[in-house]
């Protein structure tokens, strides 16, 4: 056994440091002459100037100096985009227990960090960042607290080097719904274990209000990851996606008085009202699955976000993927598609994240001053025809490399050695 989980780990060693042939560079870069998406103030003609990790200028006919210079014309150039939850750098080998991370075992580890279980060599990173996708929420999953989720930037050496300032614990609201097709609990079984749920969640915010309260010394890790939600100092990520439960969870957090922000949230539209009369922030999808319901009409997940937008609950995407991260676009494009529209689409992978999470005034825009996540790219970033050219995150200039391009390029041209030793 020992031998087979060696020649694993040496497997994924291989993989992680063969992706990526070419070195990521911090120098100043000019882009001229781009088409600049700003998401924030418009959309202009301008060169943008990348130094020391900012974007430090926005305007036309900018001065080169002493930085390298990357000629944009014809070329559109966006601000990275954000995805709001997944389990990217958790997790590898699906079948191999060894290389999952993000579930931790108790009903109660809201003190378990998702950033330091984050593995900064995963494959799957680069192969999401080629796509645009820039920063994500890496999320843990599991019981009831199954612990705090953290906002990464795809690029550096280690967990710390990735982390872009934003945490939260993760709730999982108690569900009235079945866990899937295989559930054959009947509706009085539901009910009975949805109570029970309730029932411990009550008890454990009970600890956690009088815990706050005490100054003894003594220390329990549980509660103390949770002191900041009891003192409305930090958001609780509340995962929760069936109507019933989801008014459930509004009263419930409004008579908490807790900062919240709801994720999943698959019924959305059918409370959209509620939710923006409480002005409490989603984070939906993934919009690319079949409806909830078999009654509901084949585009409800489609349209979910529009309904909710419209109704004026400010809503960002998540993909809730490990390896398919990169596909947080085309789920921003079927939304936009289906009654959104581009540039509300746009905002929920940019500025409406940015500003749930709290580092607006970093991410989610191109403006002067803020972090240099963005990428140059040959159109909509939407589209599937549309390439990415440059990539940039927090200043570094990131090469368009993953496994995959990697094996496009090794077997676009192939010679096999067969035919010449014959």
């Amino acid at each position: 056994m020992k031998i087979i989980n060696s020649i694993i780990l040496c497997f994924l060693t291989i993989c992680a440091f063969g992706q990526q042939v070419e070195k990521s560079s911090f120098n100043d870069v000019l882009l001229k002459g781009a088409t600049l998406v700003t998401v924030t103030n418009g959309t202009m003609q301008s060169d943008l100037l990348v130094s020391n990790g900012k974007i430090q200028k926005i305007g036309k006919d900018l001065e080169a100096g002493d930085a390298t210079v990357i000629n944009c014309e014809g070329k559109f150039i966006y601000p990275g985009m954000i995805d709001g939850g997944t389990k990217l750098g958790l997790g590898e080998v699906g079948s191999i227990s060894l290389t999952q991370d993000s579930d931790e075992i108790g009903e109660y580890t809201p003190h378990m960090q998702a950033l330091t279980a984050v593995n900064p060599n995963s494959v799957a990173i680069p192969v999401t960042r080629v796509n645009g996708v820039t920063t994500v929420i890496t999320t843990p999953t599991g019981d009831l607290f199954p612990g705090t989720a953290a906002l990464i930037n795809l690029h550096g050496y280690t967990p710390d080097q990735m982390y872009a300032g934003f945490k939260a614990v993760i709730m999982n609201y108690p569900s009235t719904g079945k866990r899937g097709r295989r559930d054959k609990r009947s509706e009085e079984d539901i009910k009975k274990d949805n109570e029970k749920s309730l029932k411990k969640l009550k008890d454990f915010w009970q600890q956690a209000e009088v815990y706050a309260t005490i100054d003894d010394g003594s220390y329990n890790p549980q509660l103390s990851a949770v002191l900041p939600i009891v003192k409305k100092e930090a958001p609780l990520i509340i995962s929760v996606n069936k109507k019933s439960d989801i008014l459930s969870a509004i009263k419930w957090s409004q008579e908490k008085e807790f900062k919240v922000i709801f994720s999943g949230v698959a019924d959305g539209w059918r409370v959209a009202d509620s939710l923006a009369k409480y002005k409490i922030p989603v984070i939906a999808g993934p919009v690319l699955r079949i409806p909830s319901r078999q009654s509901d009409r084949y585009d409800a997940a489609y349209t979910n976000v529009a309904k909710m937008v419209k109704a004026g609950v400010k809503v960002c995407l998540r993909t809730n993927e490990t390896e398919n991260v990169r596909n947080l676009p085309f789920n921003a494009g079927f939304a936009a598609a289906y009654g959104l529209g581009v540039e509300e689409a746009l905002k929920t992978v940019t500025i409406n994240p940015a500003e749930i999470f709290g580092v607006a005034d970093q991410l989610g825009s191109l403006e002067e001053g803020k972090v240099a996540n963005l990428f140059v790219s040959t159109g909509d970033p939407f589209e599937t025809k549309t390439q990415i050219e440059h990539l940039f995150i927090a200043g570094w200039k990131v090469p368009i490399e993953s496994r995959q391009t990697l094996l496009y390029d090794e077997f676009l041209e192939r010679d096999p050695g067969a035919e010449k030793n014959k």
